[in-house]
């Protein structure tokens, strides 16, 4: 290289954006997925024995998948070449493995195909790596930020070894605004930055390490020689949220998100989500309150609730952010609007009062199991009746101890589905007092004596 090349390729290097400048060389320099890089763990093991198997890379955008691919290239000592499934067909497949073939007699040097957004291959380009991965013509390391089980075709899965990266954590991200603060490959200390800016674009990035160094590269610009709070708002066009995730402002948002959701506004329900999420909430978090809120304040006036907040968690993890904010939404909206119910709450709280006050009372005989003679000749399970001998599949019986009989834990409201369920119970109630001879009892609280 002359003179005029190196000048070249020092202006080209100037030029390349904060995030490619700043790619790990090595797994020392790599952050995040302490699972898969961590002293000990899969991947390190399998770099430093020099047995790296086929990978599909399988996280979020930003995450590290096509950094990883190179370090275990680089630390391997084979030969790199990259594919986009956007861009790349059975030809551009068929070449990669002829220049890997020429690569090992020529050199012995293995080649690592990387393929980029691998679920986006077809069925045909797909099976076109099949063999080739199988005879070790090349070490395929695909990257997918979907589902592999569905994205990639079963016979190529089976021959690959699938590897889960996380989103980065906010502390992660901050170590890696800071290093590009000080690299020489990035601004070497040229620039320097106030800690809530950077705290403000980590917890914006949303666990993308790319988009966390263009937005502190575009801070810099709006900054000068300095990143303040302003600067980094301009930089993510948007501001800063009041929302500290260990404070008092973290407590209020979340109680009127509840509250909220409890008072059957889902105008101000997803106003007081989209606040937590955009400020930096861990989604985890709050599709828990919202699974919680689903049996506390809905409970059986709508059963289909808890499914729809548990369905929403479940379709989150498998879509991620952004598009996890949908469900959400869609979760959020349902419990605003669906009839409400405390009866699960105040139902556990009167037959844990029960089980506190009386202690560990005995189980009436006739409920005992029975599994040996001396047993029954005792008493056990004696003259127990079973229900499905009888009309209706129910019969008046007693389950309580004799201590409790007559207590009511359970008193459905009127709201929704509830209100069929307290009728059923109510008949239920009314028959059994009438074969029994008993008055209904009268509903005590917890606490009450009987």
């Amino acid at each position: 290289m002359d003179l005029f090349d190196h000048a070249a390729e020092k202006d080209r290097a100037a030029r390349e954006p904060l995030a490619e400048r700043m790619r790990p060389r090595s797994l020392q320099e790599f952050v995040g997925q302490e699972h898969l890089t961590g002293e000990g763990r899969f991947l390190r093991r399998a770099i430093e024995a020099d047995q790296v198997p086929s990978l599909v890379l399988w996280g979020p955008p930003g995450t590290g998948k096509t950094t990883l691919a190179q370090v275990v290239a680089r630390s391997t000592g084979a030969h790199f070449v990259t594919l986009s499934a956007v861009m790349s067909g059975v030809k551009d497949i068929r070449e990669a493995i002829i220049h890997a073939q020429d690569r090992w007699k020529a050199h012995r040097q293995r080649t690592i195909l990387f393929v980029d957004e691998i679920h986006r291959f077809n069925k045909a380009q797909q099976d076109a790596l099949l063999s080739h991965v199988e005879r070790g013509t090349v070490t395929l390391i695909g990257a997918t930020t979907e589902n592999p089980s569905f994205e990639v075709n079963a016979a190529l899965l089976s021959r690959c070894r699938v590897v889960t990266l996380r989103a980065l954590e906010v502390e992660e991200l901050l170590r890696l605004l800071k290093r590009a603060l000080a690299d020489p490959r990035g601004f070497g200390g040229r620039v320097t930055a106030d800690e809530e800016a950077l705290t403000f674009i980590a917890q914006a990035a949303s666990g993308d390490g790319r988009r966390a160094l263009t937005a502190l590269e575009v801070a810099a610009q709006h900054g000068g020689g300095h990143i303040d709070q302003r600067a980094a708002e301009e930089a993510l066009q948007r501001k800063t949220l009041l929302y500290d995730k260990t404070g008092e402002e973290h407590y209020n948002v979340v109680s009127a998100f509840i509250k909220s959701m409890r008072g059957s506004d889902p105008d101000a329900a997803v106003y007081w989500m989209t606040r937590m999420l955009e400020a930096g909430e861990d989604p985890l978090f709050v599709i828990r309150r919202m699974v919680i809120f689903a049996s506390e304040d809905i409970g059986n006036a709508d059963p289909q609730a808890l499914t729809v907040a548990v369905s929403a968690l479940h379709a989150f993890q498998l879509m991620g952010l952004p598009e996890g904010t949908l469900p959400l939404t869609q979760a959020v909206t349902y419990l605003a609007l669906a009839p409400k119910s405390n009866t699960v709450l105040t139902t556990w709280m009167k037959a844990r009062e029960a089980v506190m006050s009386h202690g560990p009372l005995p189980v009436p005989l006739h409920l005992r199991n029975a599994p040996t003679k001396l047993m029954k000749s005792m008493g056990y399970g004696g003259g127990y009746k079973y229900p499905h001998n009888f009309e209706g599949h129910y019969v008046p019986e007693v389950y309580l101890p004799d201590a409790l009989r007559g207590a009511r834990f359970y008193q459905p409201s009127a709201n929704g589905f509830e209100r069929e369920l307290g009728a059923r119970l109510e008949a239920l109630r009314e028959q059994a007092a009438t074969v029994t001879g008993a008055q209904p009892a009268v509903p005590r609280e917890p606490g009450e004596e009987g």
